[in-house]
């Protein structure tokens, strides 16, 4: 129920209508999904969103291709009124992949339905919106917690060239087999502001996708630690010094620009964080690690229907409302204890076509 509607119903309700309503005309999962798309829009987006982008399809298995992806060849040489040599078709290795499936719930329990009908008959718009944005809010944690899923995967396929989520004894790790040339190690450590020579390390990196792929990363993805590593490097404030005028003050604007004029990489800073299992914030980006990839997405976020959307959607004895591409949000009414469940559930995987366009850089060097 997004804000718009949780302010009609005391300015549009008298005490009178209120009567006879009870917790099952508000908490249905059409309100939540209208909610979940308004509080959405405060929330900071998922980079992920934007390099894998949202598809969906009907079947839980996605087939995706990798590789080809090799710099031009130059067309042979042949004499007039010769035969045309065949050239071979480009090989392109075929991912399979089963889409993972992720499910939860919440019950808004007896008590807090009596705290509810209790406001509702009293007509109190102050308290009614405070109790059913505390009902929303606690229910759309679970729709928050499968985008989060999503993100984690995601960048750990950028980061780290693999993906393993685990949790209620089940584990799903993703490994499309990413190339080991395009992985590497600074020459030496980025914490070394003296030594190290990051502006090297990521040429070197980024001439490696280049002969490989013919194709030059545009972009690039690290955090803020590893980024005022960059800032402090000794080498880099000479050089930006030099071409400055004389001694500055180096911010990090300034060295995102060098990077942006000097190697052609617009570089994101993303600095978010999620809880894991034990309640720890975890960086969806890794300190030290500095991730080099094409301006194109890199693969998609592969959505299926749920067997929710498939077979109680229609069923009369659920109300199922699809957020978020693919996600299913599910209400269900119970009678003993008499509490509503809600159920949001997802089958989804990211894949990674573009894989080969991608150099994970790690700003410590090998021992």
């Amino acid at each position: 129920m997004g804000k718009k509607v949780l302010a009609n119903i005391g300015s549009e309700m008298n005490l009178q209508m209120f009567s006879g309503q009870s917790i099952y005309d508000f908490v249905t999962s059409p309100e939540i999904a209208a909610y979940w798309t308004e509080k959405l829009q405060t929330l900071p987006p998922f980079l992920g969103e934007e390099l894998f982008p949202n598809t969906k399809q009907i079947g839980t298995e996605i087939k995706w291709a990798k590789g080809g992806t090799g710099a031009p060849k130059l067309l042979k040489p042949s004499a007039f009124g010769a035969k045309a040599v065949p050239r071979g078709r480009k090989e392109f290795d075929t991912v399979l992949t089963k889409l993972g499936f992720f499910k939860e719930s919440k019950y808004v329990d007896e008590d807090l339905r009596q705290q509810l009908n209790l406001v509702l008959a009293s007509g109190n718009q102050i308290m009614i919106d405070t109790i059913l944005n505390k009902i929303f809010d606690d229910i759309t944690e679970l729709v928050l917690g499968a985008a989060v899923t999503r993100e984690v995967m995601r960048m750990q396929l950028l980061m780290t060239g693999k993906a393993e989520v685990e949790g209620n004894g089940m584990k799903y790790e993703l490994d499309y087999e990413f190339n080991p040339k395009h992985m590497g190690n600074a020459s030496i450590s980025w914490s070394d502001s003296i030594e190290s020579n990051p502006i090297l390390d990521i040429q070197r990196a980024k001439e490696q996708i280049e002969l490989d792929t013919g194709e030059t990363p545009t972009r690039a993805v690290t955090n803020l630690v590893t980024l005022n590593q960059i800032v402090a490097n000794t080498k880099i404030n000479k050089t930006i010094s030099v071409f400055g005028g004389g001694d500055i003050i180096l911010g990090r604007q300034k060295v995102l620009q060098y990077l942006r004029e000097e190697l052609g990489l617009d570089v994101v800073v993303y600095d978010k964080l999620y809880e894991d299992e034990s309640g720890n914030g975890v960086k969806y980006v890794p300190d030290q690690k500095f991730a080099l990839l094409p301006g194109t997405p890199l693969g998609n976020t592969a959505f299926a229907i749920t067997p929710e959307e498939s077979d109680l959607m229609t069923s009369g004895k659920s109300n199922v409302s699809i957020v978020d591409t693919g996600v299913a949000v599910t209400t269900m009414h119970q009678d003993d204890p008499v509490q509503v469940e809600t159920k949001v559930s997802m089958t989804s995987l990211p894949t990674f076509e573009n894989m080969e366009k991608v150099f994970i850089l790690d700003a410590v060097a090998q021992p």
